[in-house]
């Protein structure tokens, strides 16, 4: 006799559930860029941009213009004959351009840093699943008379102490403390 166990797949390829985890994932990614401040927004559109083979472009044709006016073009027209504006205009937007960048990764950092304790947060309720897992298999297989003993199985039945991992992880962190 087979026992069927759960289907992992459904329309789409997809189990139903991970569509579900999905579209709420794109939810609340979409509720968090609403609840923005309009700085952060409009940063990171710029950041966007200023990434973009558009951006590039539009430089080439700007620069290059103004290079070439000012360069070859009629005496008439070179407003910037040293290029010095030019430079100047170039070193102007380069600042504002980093600090956009600089907010963009702040707010990419600091999202990277939930999802890590979100991950860590998952990841110990897993644990503490498995462990709970095995203790019952365990008991099972005692009952039924089934050996199923050995020191690793032992050693996975412990329950895993968060702030004992934490503080391990911290000290493994702490400047100093290493090797060279």
């Amino acid at each position: 006799m087979v026992i069927p166990g759960p289907t992992t797949e459904s329309a789409g390829g997809l189990a139903s559930v991970l569509r579900r985890n999905i579209a709420e994932m794109r939810e609340r990614r979409a509720g968090v860029e609403r609840a923005a401040p309009a700085s952060e927004r409009i940063a990171q559109r710029i950041t966007d941009f200023a990434g973009s083979m558009r951006f590039v472009l539009l430089h080439l044709i700007l620069f290059g213009g103004w290079i070439l006016i000012n360069s070859l073009g009629p005496s008439a027209w070179r407003f910037d004959p040293s290029l010095v504006v030019l430079a100047m205009a170039a070193s102007v937007e380069a600042i504002f351009l980093s600090t956009f960048i600089l907010i963009s990764q702040n707010r990419i950092s600091a999202a990277e840093r939930r999802r890590a304790e979100l991950d860590l947060q998952i990841n110990l309720l897993a644990e503490h699943e498995v462990t709970r897992l095995i203790d019952l298999v365990t008991r099972i297989a005692d009952r039924l008379e089934v050996p199923a003993r050995d020191a690793d199985l032992d050693e996975l039945r412990r329950d895993v102490a968060p702030g004992a991992v934490l503080d391990s992880l911290q000290e493994d962190d702490e400047p100093g403390e290493k090797d060279d």
